[in-house]
């Protein structure tokens, strides 16, 4: 008998009815020689911090965290079993890994697979069965089954006959050991940085701050937006501007030039320059061009275009397209490639043939802008198996989801070619400044009959080389506009390349929802990037984290728009006061720690100690002792800081600031807020005040037009709370 762990029941029961003669029993089912059983995704966690230190905690009761044990750096990381919030472990999940366990045990079991989801977490959550399940906890990854064989089942789809194919070429568990590597490498580290940071922050702070390798710099990318829109002082300026009729159209002339709004005079000037001149269209092209679909989609490409065009947040979007997968309707989604696997062809070409039923016009190409191995990690694009849903059982938002990928998948291989006429008349004025206008007119619609993607078609007017055209410039008082906010389609582009606009030198206020560049865009540097993990978060991790952020109450998401949150504010200034830097270099450089993993060139081992490097940092970082004018060290919940101005009783560091012990009896109201001007006030400074009446001058003040200022604190009339002295 062959034993499968499926990672869910539901991959379990899709892998029993592809096998046949399916016979349900107590936490497994029995088929034709084969056993299958499941996990319930993670049965297993790396153990909490108590575990490795020996300090007693009692299940149920609420968790006082100290400073003791901290930093803590297992020399051997262990799983156990999942606990619930209550610190206890859920009767289902034991009775589910004692099923596993004595099934691997049986005697008739002469071979283990792995039928985990096809990635990286996939694969450790059921090898963390199987080695819990032979007496293996150490965390080494090494798997060792009683002298059974181990194997992989890999599906890129749910369909029978992919389950039936991959069954019958399964793969040798070795095979998978880079990347089960990566996934233990990533597993370690986010625990080391999540226990050891969350702690310390929220020791520091008096407040839960969910501190984590990925979470924060998805915050602070929110924050520093925000911000910058916050901040953004308009400035105005003039524009030169002519929108005359020529031949019955309006021919819109915008200069390049830029007038600052206090010179209106000299933008006065400027248009008459203009309007003393003659202005003549100069030159005319127009060439037919063949438009291209856009590329299949990976899984944030999808995502964009559903929180984009049907406003649906990514934990929705995510829910439905895995619900579709494991419905066998369409292939693995948390796919990072938007081209498919040379080896995929002939799977490609019985869609084809179904989707040319559904009368889409269809036929398979090969082509380079299509299939590109060089641009697949482990899965392909998304697209439809050949199983078509039936609609009318479809929820509107499942329909919405499955239509939009199968759209995009007879687009690409539509077989009518979308034809256009592009043309380019350039305007000149006399010989001070040359006006282009574009326009595209769609000749043969093609793919577009399908994939509503727009083109930017313009209507041009109907003019000539050598017609003149009529012309009044006139200045157009306009203002700058602050940045946008981000969107799920920006936030998920940002997260993809988080160095693109650096590398671009764009300013922040500049950056643009990434266009769909389509098929056969070079993308060459955008694979490169993502190969090398240089993105923040994964396909598979990136919506879960945001999602947390948003439960956290870091950030909010309303329609797709993104915006950060006090307690997302407060975490933020917090870790910057801190000395905690968990900036998009650090995170996306541990991703490429990463991916040397996986592809053999680095052990975990040493990746694991580049994390305690930086974690080390933070706790070394935290002793400094800065100077007054720069110190931020805020100390603990419940420090003594010196004796209240008012009553003399004693002033202690609270969760929002600094406030006197006599509020509760005497209702004495001395209290100083822990951060003002977006800066932190250090318990050195809240010494002096208390002891001199006056801190010293602190810099790094933001002042409410966002301009940076230095200044001291002092003692008010009535010695209750502190005030500016500049």
């Amino acid at each position: 008998m062959k034993l499968i762990i499926a990672e869910k029941p539901s991959l379990a029961r899709n892998i029993a009815a592809a096998i046949g003669n399916a016979k349900k029993a107590n936490g497994y089912i029995v088929c034709d020689g084969y056993i299958v059983t499941w996990a319930f995704g993670h049965l297993f966690s790396l153990c909490d911090i108590e575990d490795y230190t020996g300090k007693e905690t009692v299940p149920g009761a609420p968790r006082k965290w100290t400073m003791e044990g901290l930093p803590c750096y297992p020399e051997t990381f262990r799983f156990a079993l999942r606990k619930g919030e209550n610190g206890l472990v859920d009767d289902g999940v034991r009775q589910q890994f004692e099923t596993i366990k004595a099934l691997a045990h049986r005697e008739d079991v002469d071979t283990v697979i792995n039928a985990g989801d096809a990635d990286r977490e996939g694969e450790i959550i059921v090898r963390i069965c199987i080695m819990n399940a032979f007496g293996n906890n150490t965390g080494s990854g090494k798997l060792a089954a009683g002298g059974r064989q181990l194997k992989r089942l890999w599906l890129p789809d749910q369909t029978p006959e992919t389950v039936r194919s991959a069954l019958a070429d399964l793969k040798d568990e070795a095979d998978y050991e880079n990347l089960a590597s990566e996934g233990f490498a990533r597993t370690y580290i986010d625990w080391l940085y999540g226990v050891n940071l969350t702690r310390f922050a929220t020791i520091r702070t008096g407040r839960l701050l969910r501190v984590g390798r990925v979470i924060v710099p998805i915050v602070k990318a929110i924050y520093d937006r925000d911000m910058a829109i916050r901040y953004f002082k308009p400035e105005k300026y003039f524009g030169i501007v002519s929108q005359e009729e020529t031949g019955g159209y309006v021919v819109p002339l915008t200069s390049k030039l830029k007038i600052p709004g206090d010179e209106k005079a000299k933008a006065e000037a400027v248009c008459a320059r203009y309007n003393a001149e003659k202005a003549f269209v100069t030159a005319k092209k127009t060439k037919k061009d063949t438009l291209k679909p856009g590329k299949l989609y990976s899984l944030s490409k999808l995502q964009n275009v559903l929180g984009k065009k049907y406003k649906m947040p990514m934990e929705k979007s995510l829910e439905i397209v895995q619900k579709l997968y494991e419905q066998g309707y369409l292939t693995y989604p948390r796919t990072n490639s938007e081209y498919l696997a040379s080896a995929e062809k002939d799977k490609v070409k019985k869609v084809l043939g179904v989707v040319a039923k559904l009368e889409y016009d269809v036929a398979f190409r090969d082509d380079k802008n299509i299939f590109d191995d060089s641009k697949i990690e482990s899965h392909s694009a998304i697209t439809p198996t050949y199983i078509i849903p039936d609609k009318t059982k479809l929820t509107p938002d499942e329909l919405t989801v499955y239509s939009t990928v199968m759209r995009r998948f007879a687009a690409v291989f539509c077989k009518e070619p979308c034809l256009a006429n592009r043309t380019e008349i350039t305007v000149s004025v006399g010989k001070l400044e040359d006006f282009v206008l574009k326009g595209t007119v769609i000749v043969q619609k093609g793919w577009m009959k399908y994939d509503d993607a727009t083109t930017g078609e313009k209507i041009l007017p109907p003019l000539e080389k050598g017609d003149e055209v009529n012309i009044n410039f006139k200045p157009v008082e306009k203002e700058t506009t602050p940045p946008k906010h981000y969107t799920i389609e920006t936030l998920n582009n940002y997260l993809k390349n988080p160095f693109r606009e650096e590398k671009a030198k764009a300013a922040e206020n500049d950056a643009q929802p990434a266009q769909d560049e389509g098929y056969g865009a070079d993308d060459a540097e955008e694979y490169r990037m993502i190969l090398e993990g240089l993105e923040l978060g994964t396909e598979a991790t990136r919506t879960g984290i945001i999602n947390n952020a948003i439960k956290s109450k870091y950030i909010d998401l309303k329609k797709d728009v993104y915006s950060i949150l006090p307690d997302g504010e407060f975490l933020i200034e917090s870790l910057v006061a801190m000395k905690i830097s968990m900036d998009k270099h650090k995170t996306s450089e541990l991703g490429r720690v990463l991916k040397r993993i996986f592809h053999g060139e680095m052990q975990i081992g040493r990746g694991v100690e580049l994390a305690e490097q930086q974690i080390t940092e933070v706790f070394e970082g935290a002793k400094a002792v800065a100077a007054p004018e720069t110190d931020t060290d805020f100390g603990s919940v419940g420090d003594v800081v010196g004796k209240c101005p008012v009553c003399g009783k004693n002033v202690v560091r609270t969760f929002f600031g600094y406030g006197c012990t006599g509020f509760r009896d005497s209702g004495c109201k001395f209290s100083v807020n822990l951060f003002i001007c977006r800066r932190a006030i250090s318990k050195a400074n809240m010494k002096l005040l208390l002891e001199t009446g006056k801190t010293s001058k602190i810099t790094g003040f933001t002042s409410k037009n966002g301009k940076s200022f230095d200044a001291a604190l002092k003692l008010g009339e009535d010695k209750s709370r502190a005030v500016f002295d500049f």
